[in-house]
């Protein structure tokens, strides 16, 4: 197991946030609030939650806005009842590679009595957070991307590279039923994609947090087979002794990957094995000793490390557990590729400088969960991972998640910078 490398940042002066309408475009509503943050609101509040997501409502909504900015849209079913989306708005040289900015249109579930509003009310308080299920994980972004394209299309502008819009399924569940199935599709041969956008994580400093890969997840079961009994005697080889074995086994992992990431400051998440204990299964009655317990663990492992080493290590386990012992996998991520931030890399460069000119810090990290960026590189697409937002605390997935409109407002100038920049780089030598 190779270790991770030290956390690298491009630091340039940070420029104070602009106030009002200023930050985000200027058209404000009759009841003064800017039509983005309308937009926002609105997109916040369709209901694409887990377990049942109302996708047919998101699409509605797709479907008006592409109205709009009078770009044409397709929908190809995936899977049945998942329908990917793509907006196209066509470059001046359509045969070019593409530019892709994706997003997903689900959330996860919520616990409303841990809220401090409606989740789906999109409540905007005093200070202009904006409360919601979304409001983060990723609803901003798609709107970012849609309010940045309809600037440049209202500026007249003509970009060189064909920009795509692609708004997907079924990513907080693993994205198997949305982009894992449909980057084998023809559909998506067809988009000639070149380079990709996708979602990042808020950073509550001054910098802005991007991410060119991800860690790999994995999710195991160790099945412990063992002697039954009644539950009054000692009885030997039990399936519970060998669960406890291996329990221990990876929680003592766990606390030395904690300990790497908490005594030095070279490491981010992303730059650790995480090891969590999820499910536990076994047992019919109290005074039955059971023949068979189950446990689960959910792993994400950073690109430098070895897999098929840790793989090993994990066999060894199982193997000083006792007879009997075995694991299968209910998801194993193997592909490790990372996208290049190389700066003579011509993506990364027309990226970097863009944010440059804005006079934004980014400090580079490896994403410490799964993104579907990890399908895009898997079929050899450089992907970055960037939500722009700053300032704000992380809260994907969490109570109260919310964003500040201001926050929201500055990220639809950032994206406006970067899609003309991207879609700008210069013909590479093999698609002259």
């Amino acid at each position: 197991m190779s270790l991770p490398g030290p956390r690298s940042s491009i630091n340039h002066t940070m420029l104070p946030d602009k106030d009002g309408p200023g930050a985000g475009g200027g058209h404000i509503s009759a009841g003064g609030e800017d039509l983005s943050v309308s937009l926002f609101r609105e997109y916040l509040r369709v209901k694409t939650v887990h377990p049942e997501p109302d996708y047919d409502a998101a699409l509605c909504f797709l479907d008006r806005i592409a109205e709009e900015l009078e770009l044409p849209m397709r929908k190809i079913e995936v899977w049945p009842g998942r329908v990917v989306t793509i907006m196209t708005w066509e470059g001046t040289n359509p045969t070019l590679k593409s530019i892709l900015l994706n997003s997903h249109t689900d959330v996860v579930p919520v616990f409303q009595e841990h809220w401090k509003y409606d989740a789906f009310s999109a409540f905007k308080d005093a200070e202009g957070n904006i409360f919601a299920r979304g409001s983060q994980d990723m609803k901003c972004v798609t709107i970012q991307y849609i309010q940045a394209v309809r600037r440049l299309k209202a500026e007249g502008r003509k970009l060189m590279r064909t920009v795509h819009l692609m708004f997907v399924p079924d990513e907080e569940v693993g994205g198997h039923k949305g982009m894992e199935t449909f980057v084998k599709h023809p559909e998506f041969q067809k988009l000639n994609i070149g380079f990709a956008l996708d979602e990042g994580l808020a950073n509550p400093g001054e910098a802005f947090t991007v991410f060119y890969g991800e860690r790999n997840p994995w999710w195991i079961t160790v099945h412990c087979s063992g002697s039954p009994g009644h539950g009054s005697r000692f009885v030997e080889n039990t399936a519970a002794e060998k669960m406890r074995q291996v329990i221990n086994s990876f929680l003592d992992f766990r606390e030395k990957e904690k300990h790497r990431l908490n005594t030095s400051e070279c490491f981010t998440l992303g730059d650790v094995t995480t090891v969590n204990m999820t499910m536990v299964k076994g047992g019919v009655a109290y005074n039955v000793i059971p023949a068979e317990m189950d446990v689960s663990f959910d792993l994400r492992i950073p690109p430098k490390v070895n897999l098929q080493e840790f793989e090993r290590q994990i066999k060894e386990w199982c193997k000083e557990a006792g007879e009997d012992v075995t694991y299968e996998f209910a998801q194993k991520h193997m592909n490790q590729t990372v996208t290049s931030t190389a700066e003579n890399d011509p993506w990364w460069n027309a990226f970097t400088a863009a944010c440059n000119a804005m006079n934004l810090t980014l400090e580079k990290e490896i994403f410490p969960a799964a993104t579907d960026s990890r399908f895009i590189r898997a079929v050899g697409i450089p992907a970055i991972g960037f939500s722009p937002m700053n300032r704000t605390p992380i809260l994907l997935h969490d109570h109260n998640e919310y964003l500040n409109e201001r926050v929201f407002l500055k990220g639809i100038s950032v994206f406006e910078r970067l899609i003309s920049a991207l879609a700008s780089v210069p013909a590479f030598p093999e698609e002259a």
